[in-house]
């Protein structure tokens, strides 16, 4: 009988690393089955660097900022401007991260690690929530196409109109767009009407 070992837990930490395109978090060792003592062994070998408290990053590496944000912050999905660039809506990089709290949420520190906040209520917060990948790679939190619409509609007095009107338009072209689905959530928001009217001129 051969005997298959699996790698030993540096290496499975090292894999871990590599799969996670560079970002690893200490809730992610209890995943795996691996000891927080092997965090510090690559610490101290200067394999990795911490970022905040339970968040490090590959040393060297350019750190993955939306993954590090929603590490520190796990109640804060990212939308408006920013869902519109991960749904590639836009062509625009946002200048700072746009994302949501549910309301009563204490966002100073989020506020000033300088994203934008914004509130919802809190049986709406996770409406139309999924994930996908950042830039780099690592999967975050977000809104669905049509919750991040009904999102920069409602929030329109405080995002450039050319920006709004250009995710429209790609909206509008889209092969996954759900019409029922963005109906739904607009009547959920309170927004109907407006939906209705600003998308079904376009269609």
């Amino acid at each position: 009988m051969v005997v298959k070992y699996g790698p030993a837990p540096l290496e499975r930490l090292r894999q871990l690393l590599h799969a996670q395109h560079g970002l690893l978090r200490t809730a992610d060792l209890a995943k795996h089955g691996l000891a927080r003592a092997y965090l510090s062994v690559l610490e101290e070998q200067g394999e990795i660097t911490p970022l905040s408290r339970g968040v490090y990053t590959a040393s060297g590496a350019l750190p993955d900022e939306m993954a590090h944000l929603q590490a520190r912050f796990g109640r804060a999905i990212f939308s408006h401007e920013t869902a519109l660039a991960l749904h590639d809506l836009t062509d625009r990089s946002p200048l700072a991260y746009s994302v949501t709290v549910p309301s009563g949420y204490n966002a100073a520190s989020l506020k000033a690690s300088g994203a934008r906040v914004f509130f919802v209520r809190r049986d709406l917060h996770a409406v139309g929530e999924v994930r996908l990948p950042s830039p780099f790679g690592n999967p975050v939190s977000t809104y669905d196409l049509e919750r991040t619409l009904v999102d920069v509609l409602r929030s329109r007095s405080r995002i450039d109109v050319q920006l709004v009107t250009e995710a429209l338009k790609r909206y509008a072209r889209h092969e996954a767009q759900d019409l029922h689905r963005l109906y739904r959530y607009a009547a959920q928001f309170r927004v109907e009407t407006l939906v209705r009217q600003s998308i079904e001129v376009l269609l």
